[in-house]
């Protein structure tokens, strides 16, 4: 080549090499600027992870506590204290006696008023004063029958998975009142020997009927009064992952016998959704369905109370999606 065509070709090879360096250097910052959002994108996604994994710690104790009742009580004849075994002295209001409203919760121990304060949150009532299973206190039903959940639960929701959970409106739609109410007599006068079988109670919309009748009928809802606030506050909360953990310190509030029986039916509500396209109740529906039927608010004023239901849905319907989480 003459000399004015090599300069022409070597200007020509450094120009492409010019370009080229260019090229691989842009290549190289959109290759560094992806993998730091997919790197930025997977630590936030771990974050959460971890967040939500250390939700699933277990705060909740396999052993119930109950209080006693103590009141002041006046013994007939010589009487010697559970406690401390001294004699209990006087004539009149010698010490306290563990005695529940209506006599339900009752364990009958006999101590000095100042052993009282000593004495261990032990208190198992007396089978025999539990005359009731609806409208009883739910922590004095498990620990006078010594069980992990009322029986009254276990038992609907035993015989609603074996034969009714893909019933169309499982839970939205009422059974007929007076065979509820018939449930509900079986339960208070046979207890765990209640028949509820479907040679007695074909309708399904019956056992889910008692189901709620139960949890409406408890002196303390099962999402407690202590923790009704909490929740109130978890539902109003945007972020999923604080509102989490939100849920997840409302549940430490609960007593333990409440938190296991909520559990047992937020896994099986969690098991009815999974059939919705059968029964057509999904989590939202359900929530509506149990809001009100699980927590009701403390001594609030009728518009206040008439706002929080839709926070009181979105509270159960939380707790069913996440239940392998929180639970």
């Amino acid at each position: 080549y003459p000399p004015t065509m090599l300069y022409i070709v070597r200007e020509g090879k450094k120009s492409l090499v010019h370009k080229a360096k260019k090229g691989v250097q842009k290549d190289l910052l959109k290759s560094a600027t992806f993998w730091k959002s997919l790197k930025l994108f997977a630590y936030s996604q771990l974050t959460s992870l971890v967040r939500r994994a250390t939700l699933k710690d277990k705060d909740h104790a396999t052993k119930y506590e109950k209080v006693h009742n103590f009141k002041v009580h006046t013994f007939r004849g010589p009487h010697w204290c559970e406690y401390c075994a001294n004699f209990m002295w006087g004539l009149i209001a010698q010490g306290v006696k563990c005695a529940g409203k209506g006599r339900v919760g009752n364990c009958g121990l006999n101590v000095h008023k100042q052993c009282s304060k000593m004495v261990p949150n032990d208190c198992k009532p007396d089978l025999k004063h539990v005359k009731k299973v609806y409208s009883c206190d739910l922590t004095t039903l498990v620990k006078a029958h010594n069980s992990k959940r009322p029986m009254v639960v276990d038992m609907c929701i035993q015989e609603i998975e074996s034969r009714g959970i893909q019933s169309e409106g499982l839970y939205r739609i009422s059974g007929f009142s007076d065979l509820i109410e018939d449930v509900k007599l079986a339960f208070d006068r046979d207890g765990e020997k209640a028949d509820i079988s479907v040679n007695v109670y074909e309708d399904i919309n019956i056992i889910t009927g008692a189901l709620k009748l139960y949890f409406r009928d408890l002196p303390i809802p099962l999402i407690t009064y202590d923790a009704y606030p909490r929740f109130m506050e978890a539902a109003k909360i945007t972020d999923p992952d604080k509102r989490l953990e939100a849920h997840h310190e409302g549940l430490k509030l609960l007593p333990p016998a409440h938190c296991e029986t909520l559990c047992y039916l937020m896994a099986h509500l969690k098991r009815v959704t999974q059939n919705d396209k059968d029964n057509l109740m999904n989590a939202e529906n359900l929530g509506i369905v149990f809001g009100p039927t699980l927590m009701r608010a403390p001594d609030l004023d009728a518009m206040t109370a008439l706002n929080d239901i839709r926070y009181q849905r979105q509270v159960v319907e939380t707790l069913i999606k996440n239940e392998d989480i929180l639970f």
